[in-house]
């Protein structure tokens, strides 16, 4: 049967190469949602100075986990378990920052005769930095060309919180010494201060979570929440992850990334080396990381559900 209906997961995108870094970079900083100057022209110019200052340092972090972010190939395992358990829907994805951007997605799709599109942004929780962006720039490229339909942020979803908490609780492995910190990508305050949503998402998020936790009879020393990914002199949200470790001297830490649904250099890279080397010298005890949502068999199930 012909497939005319398709389900396109949309994402940041991610590097596999120092070139694809430069783009990414590149491509996020001349975004209007995340450098949010009026001016397109000092916006360029303001993003090529970020990416040639940061560009090498950041390439150093890629190559600490093997010259790619696993991002990708996660996401193309999750569209393949899908598309196995949709056969009458094509499912693809379309890249914010890098390829496949909305572009060629959009180009794929017309080839084979799609007229009806179910965008699913990846992002949980919603942001004008994440959702927002992904979103227009995939409606922008589209022209009025298909049938579209927007799925929600989908941080209340129970299926998603029973994923997470299976895995916070094969981690903690009925161990109530454990402080539970939920680590969230953080933002500029600014951003929350010109009305974006993501901070009280979180904050729902974690609440609805600890419910279900709690249901779960799982006991932990505290809970908590932190945000990582700080850059520039600004301020940002808080507290930060590497501040909020510091109360955890010669105790175990679990931390749980709950921005993210696919594993990506912030949470391979970042959480589980750069902040793990910062508790190793604060003197935590033992400090580990929750595995992503991923592509596991629950997760295609859920994605399932939300379409159909």
């Amino acid at each position: 049967m012909e497939q005319t209906k398709a389900l396109v997961l949309l994402n940041m995108g991610a590097a596999r190469s120092k070139d694809e870094l430069e783009e990414f970079l590149i491509n996020m900083f001349n975004d209007k949602n995340i450098l949010t100057l009026k001016s397109d022209f000092w916006r360029s110019k303001l993003a090529s100075y970020i990416t040639t200052s940061r560009l090498d340092e950041a390439w150093e972090n890629y190559e600490v986990i093997g010259g790619q972010s696993p991002l990708h190939e996660i996401t193309q395992s999750l569209i393949n378990k899908l598309q196995t358990n949709m056969p009458n829907t094509f499912v693809t994805s379309a890249m914010r920052y890098t390829q496949p951007n909305a572009f060629q997605c959009i180009e794929e799709l017309e080839k084979k005769g799609i007229t009806d599109i179910i965008l699913l942004p990846l992002y949980p929780q919603y942001s004008t930095t994440t959702t927002k962006s992904s979103v227009e720039d995939f409606m922008y490229m589209c022209e009025d060309k298909f049938t579209i339909k927007i799925l929600k942020p989908f941080y209340k979803n129970s299926d998603l919180n029973n994923i997470i908490c299976d895995e916070i609780l094969k981690q903690q492995n009925n161990d109530e010494t454990i402080n539970l910190i939920f680590s969230a990508h953080g933002l500029p305050q600014k951003v929350i201060d010109n009305g974006d949503t993501y901070q009280i998402h979180i904050q729902e998020h974690i609440e609805l979570i600890k419910k279900q936790l709690l249901s779960k009879n799982a006991k932990f020393e505290s809970i908590s929440l932190a945000y990582q990914s700080k850059v520039g002199p600004m301020k940002w949200l808080e507290p930060s992850l590497d501040n909020a470790l510091k109360q955890f001297k010669d105790k175990n830490v679990l931390i749980y990334p709950i921005s993210f649904m696919i594993e990506n250099s912030e949470t391979d890279f970042e959480l589980a080396i750069e902040y793990k080397e910062i508790a190793q010298e604060l003197g935590i005890k033992e400090y580990k990381v929750c595995s992503c949502p991923n592509d596991k068999g629950s997760v295609v199930d859920m994605i399932s559900n939300m379409v159909l």
